[in-house]
């Protein structure tokens, strides 16, 4: 589910190079291929075939949180494709003979709010919020799969960085032309991780039975917004100077301005630290230098 994003198409190929068996659920209907499957979420279609047979479930599926104000019936349909497909999910599984041994649903460390200052781990209670909210209903949805004895990670995901896709990629042209720069203050913190990572840590958690609950999805080099612009400016060689005023991307933006760009948690990957996991790209300049070469 959420196959075809940027985080889905790029576990698909990993597993794959991997030698793992992979069934990618898609909107599109799709006959005579095994390495693909149906799903329609609004009108509560699934294939239950290749889910019979998993050993884990990774379920990625949700528009896209940014790019426009939130609406009300905007927020219905961030919510529709977040915990009404999720809900479709536990629910197919629990009537299944055989159900997978591991759920990994993803949310997003918007759980936490804006933090401030204070860093935020696993344990940190959830935040105030349209997103906040819904991430906690989206993981309450997602750990209904407990109740029938399938292991649940909620991945909550910082902004992935990729070359191509996501919101690196939008940036690029702007600092290209010198004009990328801090939104508002620049004080407010800005979790990533690259989507090689990304990519990896999905993998280890579905892979190490000992993990479950909730998984910080991010990079341990705490980077507030000012200082990813600047090396974001570093990188590319450009002068990293603009500054979007608060004013400007509350005009654009409203409410969702002020969760997505002008707040931020300094979250911490406490989970995957404990249990062994090891980044390629644990610092911010060395991940933008890999992603640009």
């Amino acid at each position: 589910m959420g196959s075809t994003g940027l985080v889905g198409t790029a576990l698909c190929r990993s597993l794959r190079e991997h030698g793992v068996a992979v069934t990618a659920y898609s909107r599109g209907h799709v006959s005579g291929d095994s390495e693909r499957a149906h799903w329609d979420p609004e009108h509560g279609e699934i294939d239950t075939a290749p889910l019979a047979e998993a050993d884990a479930v990774v379920n990625l599926a949700g528009e896209s949180i940014a790019g426009a104000r939130w609406t009300r019936a905007r927020r219905e349909r961030l919510q529709r494709s977040r915990v009404h497909s999720t809900r479709l999910l536990v629910r197919t599984l629990s009537h299944l003979p055989r159900r997978p041994a591991v759920l990994v649903n993803a949310s997003a460390v918007g759980y936490y709010g804006d933090s401030g200052d204070d860093t935020v781990t696993e344990q940190s209670p959830v935040g105030e919020g349209f997103l906040s909210a819904l991430c906690q209903e989206w993981e309450a949805t997602a750990l209904g799969a407990t109740e029938f004895g399938t292991r649940v990670v909620l991945a909550r995901f910082a902004l992935v960085l990729a070359r191509q896709g996501g919101a690196l990629s939008t940036l690029l042209p702007l600092f290209r032309m010198g004009l990328g720069g801090q939104l508002g203050s620049g004080q407010q913190y800005f979790p990533w991780i690259t989507l090689r990572d990304a990519v990896r840590a999905l993998r280890f958690v579905m892979a190490t039975p000992t993990i479950h609950g909730a998984v910080n999805i991010v990079a341990p080099e705490p980077t507030r917004n000012a200082e990813f612009a600047a090396a974001l400016g570093a990188a590319l060689g450009r002068p990293a100077v603009m500054r979007v005023p608060k004013v400007a991307l509350r005009l654009a933006l409203g409410e969702a301005a002020n969760e997505l760009l002008l707040a931020g948690a300094c979250a911490r990957p406490g989970v995957l630290e404990q249990t062994g996991f090891r980044f390629d790209y644990p610092r911010l300049a060395d991940a933008l230098q890999a992603i640009l070469d």
